[in-house]
């Protein structure tokens, strides 16, 4: 199926969503909660939080979601709305808990990865490692683009929409934060 049509038929699925969610179907909620419970816990757990706290800042997200639905415009702010909402949750998290962050190393890659043979495996998963490493050691705004763009895959109006700055900061984060990469990782 091409990409358009794809993208078409998840907008309107988004703005359906959206009209029901307004009308305060509850079978709504839990389909907008299916659709996006996983990628909300893995951004937190990409942001540096323990899988309990992961799961406890996932729900306080989906709750804070349902408290303010008024504010959601179009199917099309849906995504960076909810990841704004995820960011403003995490930040307030680390300003109340300054603790240590937890590595990137607890979290796994992703299933659906296979390789031909060990070799090619021990070596991808060494430099996913090296890679988390030093992702982890950014400053928290770097962290947070490259996890929002690079992780979670939001565009760049999306991801800028999450943390509430202005595309053109973003893309200006986003530059730094892939030199401070490199420079770790030279």
């Amino acid at each position: 199926m091409p990409d358009r049509i794809k993208d078409c038929s998840l907008d309107n699925k988004e703005d359906s969503l959206i009209s029901r969610l307004l009308a305060g179907e509850h079978s709504a909620a839990q389909e907008f909660v299916d659709l996006y419970y996983r990628r909300i816990y893995l951004f937190m757990r990409r942001m540096g939080h323990s899988r309990q706290i992961s799961e406890d800042l996932t729900q306080d997200c989906f709750l804070q979601a349902w408290n303010h639905l008024g504010q959601i415009r179009n199917a099309q702010a849906l995504k960076g709305w909810i990841y704004r909402i995820a960011a403003n949750i995490s930040n307030e998290y680390w300003r109340r808990n300054k603790k240590k962050i937890v590595s990137l190393n607890d979290i796994e890659p992703p299933d659906n990865l296979k390789f031909n043979n060990k070799e090619s495996d021990s070596e991808f998963l060494e430099e996913i490692s090296v890679l988390k490493d030093a992702v982890s050691q950014l400053p928290l705004k770097l962290r947070k683009t490259i996890v929002l763009h690079y992780m979670q895959h939001l565009t760049i109006a999306e991801a800028a929409e999450a943390i509430g700055i202005r595309q053109g900061t973003m893309k200006s984060r986003l530059n730094r934060a892939l030199k401070a990469l490199r420079e770790l990782l030279a």
